[in-house]
């Protein structure tokens, strides 16, 4: 991607109007300030300079320019903040594009026609009498959530909507591009309620139709297409993303009709995955937006094994998961909704902790008196803490499955030893796979931050401090926000002994760092072979007090 690219982008979107969207600024000096879109500080620390174009905000820890915030703040790709930027500023990407032009053109075809497709099945639903009672009586949508939300219907010919774009001059390979069409050539959807797949810049990408009498499947979706992936697609994210980020938090639910009932009900914070199971991708999007992140699966078997994998993915993430629980008597949200959109309201406040609404059911599954059912109890149990980070919560949670079984919490803990040992063996790890030690934790990156601000700025002579002086010019303007910001208020600062000390404090950190990777990679080790010695020896050293 040409740089002249964001270049243009940058002269005409000033980042106090992007910024200004999603965050209140006030004047600050030569800056302006804010509180974080993330609702992690209690005064303003969002900081923005008109005058670098730059932005940073300090109890996130986050910052850059236009394109780093709208990733951030939407959950977003580079390239997905580009193109929204870019169709913002009024630029043709086009131009900037060398060998992907021929792909641009066939996208920039398929939006079209997907959009227009959309519009036609809009003026369906309005014109089929059958159809309008399903939607607003059967399924009780109202007026603004079926415009809200684009719903349609599909002609049951399987021509209409060919010939409909067919006239407005697109070819079958365009409408293929789409997911428009069948393997035979004609309507892919027929006969049904139909909702537009909305990415988060506002373009849609595909469909999910829903069969409105008999017939199978009860749902089907637009396949992968060059605008559709499946995996990282999250329904109902362009519609609730305002909320999620005012609210500070995101309901997942099953399917795609419970997000549009909650929307409905007023619980504008509800995405699903459309048609799939969660992917890592998938929560790395929302954890951009919120930490606070609440399960609304369904209570059955498929249901616990879907939280199962969610706790299991988001251990490795570092990611907490509640739960949503008491649907009064109702099997999902939208029917729920149906009995009164109060209790959904009231159900969403009243989650509980992921792994011990999935302890509960797995107890309710089982009969603790007998011993087999106590050792499957004990198994999926220490799967699941060993996906708990923090000593303190796991070790609770050890006494809590301890005491439903009725053993001595050091003998849970023995077993749960055993378990991880078993990590050694290749077809073990595949099931108790240890979370992820992340390589540079948030405190880590604000001491490199903070040093490196030291060391461009503050005149450092006598402390080496081992960082390399980035050269990017947006870099080294949030730099000078940090140094600033660090400093305006302290007199007479002695720059060489804060950064001495914040320089012992970092190597000090990184030893820790270092010491728990290497004790991860001998957990994987066999005991006897001479890889097992050296990276013990290296702990050794590290632990070694020095003289």
């Amino acid at each position: 991607m040409n740089n002249d690219l964001k270049e243009e982008i940058k002269s005409r979107l000033a980042i106090e109007d992007v910024v200004g969207r999603y965050v209140e600024l006030k004047r600050a000096g030569r800056s302006l300030k804010g509180h974080s879109p993330w609702g992690v500080d209690k005064t303003p620390s969002f900081m923005v300079s008109p005058e670098k174009g730059i932005w940073h905000d300090f109890s996130a820890n986050k910052g850059g320019d236009i394109f780093s915030f709208v990733m951030e703040v939407e959950g977003i790709s580079f390239k997905e903040a580009l193109e929204k930027l870019a169709a913002e500023a009024g630029v043709d990407m086009s131009r900037y594009r060398g060998g992907d032009q021929q792909l641009t053109k066939r996208k920039v075809r398929a939006k079209e026609a997907l959009a227009l497709a959309a519009k036609y099945y809009q003026a369906c639903l309005v014109r089929n009498r059958n159809i309008c009672e399903y939607v607003f009586y059967k399924r009780n949508l109202n007026r603004p959530t079926v415009a809200e939300f684009k719903i349609g219907y599909s002609p049951a010919d399987g021509k209409s909507l060919l010939n409909v774009l067919k006239k407005r001059g697109f070819t079958e390979r365009e409408l293929e591009d789409a997911g428009l069409l069948n393997r035979f050539g004609s309507d892919m959807f027929r006969d049904r309620m139909m909702v537009p797949f909305i990415d988060t810049t506002g373009n849609i990408i595909g469909f999910t139709a829903r069969v409105v009498g008999k017939g199978e499947p009860k749902y089907l979706n637009t396949s992968d297409t060059i605008l559709f992936n499946k995996s990282r697609f999250i329904f109902g994210l362009h519609n609730a993303k305002e909320s999620i980020r005012r609210n500070g938090f995101v309901v997942i639910v099953e399917g795609n009709m419970d997000v549009i009932s909650s929307h409905q009900a007023g619980v504008k914070e509800a995405v699903a995955t459309s048609g799939t199971a969660m992917t890592e991708q998938h929560l790395k999007s929302l954890s951009n937006l919120t930490s606070d992140i609440r399960l609304a699966y369904d209570g059955d078997a498929a249901g616990v094994k879907a939280t199962e994998r969610a706790i299991m993915m988001a251990g490795d993430l570092g990611i907490d998961l509640t739960v949503i629980s008491d649907y009064h008597g109702a099997k999902d949200p939208d029917e729920l909704i149906q009995k009164d959109p109060k209790l959904w309201q009231q159900a969403v406040e009243e989650r509980v902790p992921a792994v011990d609404w999935l302890l509960a059911k797995y107890e309710e599954n089982l009969n603790l008196r007998l011993a087999p059912d106590k050792k499957k109890y004990s198994d999926v149990a220490l799967r699941l803490l060993s996906y708990v980070k923090d000593e303190i919560e796991r070790a609770a949670y050890e006494e809590k499955v301890a005491a439903k079984l009725g053993i001595e919490v050091e003998i849970l803990r023995e077993k749960g030893e055993r378990l991880e040992n078993k990590l050694k063996e290749k077809s073990a790890r595949k099931y108790y796979k240890k979370p992820k030690t992340l390589v540079t934790p948030d405190h880590i990156k604000k001491m490199e931050d903070s040093l490196l601000a030291l060391k461009v700025f503050g005149g450092i002579t006598k402390t080496d401090i081992p960082l390399e002086v980035p050269e990017d010019e947006t870099r080294l303007n949030e730099l000078e926000m940090i140094f600033n910001n660090d400093h305006e208020n302290i007199q007479n600062p002695d720059y060489e002994s804060e950064a001495a000390e914040m320089l012992a404090r970092y190597q000090s950190e990184l030893d820790k760092q270092k010491i728990a990777t290497l004790k991860e990679k001998l957990a994987e080790l066999d005991e006897d072979s001479e890889e097992y010695a050296k990276v013990l020896s290296e702990i050794g050293n590290f632990l070694r007090p020095e003289g």
